[in-house]
């Protein structure tokens, strides 16, 4: 598998990258589309317990939404880079926004039905739009500046993907729990075939108007002078690749299983928090009210990657991974075992110490692959699919209870402080193209 990901390894592609106002105006441009998906990709946090109380799901079928979601990353991510060699890094940012729109308005079919089968087809499509943008937006931001400050640019750029994702619970809260009967109703309240009927139709407004704004970005990115990327981004021909290999790369080989796992703690916070601190038990709140929470999640994800940004530039990354990996872990294992607030505030503050965790597993685990960054960065994204894993952690909370699950949670952030300590540490360094 060759992923045209760039490394920032190439003399001559940076250069055509590297002007000034032009390349700041460019990544500009490309921090609205982080902001998008991590808006749309959100959404679900909310849709969860909406499609759950419309279709009456239990924790396993309701977590099997996001599970969806992840797998068109498995499946999306090779087509996405052949794609982006046949027609090009802009027109496939144009492509992937107008694939995400047409995902966006058959969510509005699958609610005039209503259907889960036709809503779990459309978020696949959805998400197969947004690997698109991954797979392109992510080598671009890479060479879109300096090389020695690319790490520091992904981590305010993906900041900007936590600002998506601190605004899209209060849009769904709004638009949809807050104007649906589940969403307002008490825990517990068994609604009538009507009432499901008229609360799956509460979603169409909000997807018609995230269509809307995709086709207008699409117009605009169509139309802007995107940089050129040059020959940093080409793919090597077969012979400067020969007598290396990926798998000599301790910090690429455990780091696709860090991301891959990493998502499967981020994605089952985000999908079961709403669901968590509406208990009796824990907040006593109406998953309406619940969404307004999920912000501050997301807000402290946007926050921390300023912050981790900020300290990246005098500590070295593999110590701050380190640190917030154990900050994750105890405020885990205080959403466990403790009740009422302080484990909805636990559990709000893990959206911060993760904040940092996947742009800093991605920097670290292309380090010195020389030529074979464009192999090894596909790896990397092609494991995003870890988010698909998500229904383990909903058939535990069916089986051991909702709170009892997040055990797992506490489980994946040792593996990242395994990592963090270990596992990052380059033992072998490939000589740059």
């Amino acid at each position: 598998m060759a992923l045209p990901v760039a490394g920032g390894h190439g003399p001559a592609g940076g250069e055509a990258v590297r002007g000034g106002a032009s390349y700041r105006s460019a990544l500009t441009l490309l921090a609205s589309l982080f902001f998008m998906w991590g808006f749309i990709t959100v959404i679900n946090g909310t849709l969860l317990p909406h499609l759950r109380s419309v279709f009456d799901l239990t924790y396993f079928q309701a977590t099997l939404i996001e599970s969806v979601w992840f797998i068109a990353y498995f499946f999306a991510s090779i087509p996405s880079a052949k794609l982006i060699e046949r027609i090009g890094y802009q027109k496939a940012l144009v492509t992937g926004l107008l694939i995400m729109a047409a995902g966006a308005l058959g969510m509005t079919v699958a609610a005039s039905i209503p259907s889960y089968g036709v809503t779990l087809a459309m978020l696949f499509v959805i998400a197969s739009g947004i690997t698109l943008l991954q797979v392109a937006a992510n080598p671009y931001v890479a060479v879109v500046g300096p090389a020695e400050t690319a790490s520091s640019r992904l981590n305010l750029v993906q900041a900007m993907n936590s600002a998506g994702t601190m605004l899209a619970p209060l849009f769904g809260a709004y638009l949809i729990l807050g104007r649906s009967k589940g969403g307002t109703a008490a825990q517990g309240t068994v609604l009538t075939q009507a009432e499901r009927l008229a609360d799956a139709q509460s979603v169409i407004l909000p997807y018609v108007l995230v269509a809307i704004v995709l086709v207008v970005l699409a117009v605009v990115i169509a139309r802007f002078p995107l940089p050129a990327m040059g020959n940093a981004t080409s793919r090597l021909a077969r012979e400067e690749r020969k007598g290396h290999s990926l798998w000599k790369h301790r910090n690429l080989v455990l780091g696709i299983p860090a991301i891959f796992i990493y998502l499967i703690a981020e994605i089952g916070v985000g999908n079961l928090f709403v669901n968590f601190i509406s208990q009796p038990h824990i907040a006593n709140l109406t998953t309406e009210q619940a969404g307004h929470y999920l912000t501050l999640l997301w807000g402290g994800m946007m926050v921390g990657r300023f912050v981790g940004s900020a300290l990246m530039q005098k500590v070295r990354a593999e110590t701050v991974l380190a640190a917030f990996s154990i900050g994750a872990f105890v405020v885990m294992l205080v959403t466990v075992f403790s009740t009422g607030t302080t484990a909805m505030w636990a559990l709000i503050l893990v959206g911060l110490f993760h904040s940092i965790m996947f742009p800093t597993i991605f920097t670290l685990g292309i380090r010195g692959l020389g030529p074979l960054t464009e192999e090894g960065s596909g790896l990397l994204i092609m494991a995003i699919a870890g988010g698909a894993l998500v229904f383990v952690q909903g058939k535990l909370a069916d089986t051991y209870g909702l709170q009892n699950s997040f055990l797992l949670t506490a489980a994946c952030e040792l593996y990242i402080l395994f990592y963090a300590l270990w596992g990052a540490r380059p033992t072998a360094d490939t000589p740059s193209a």
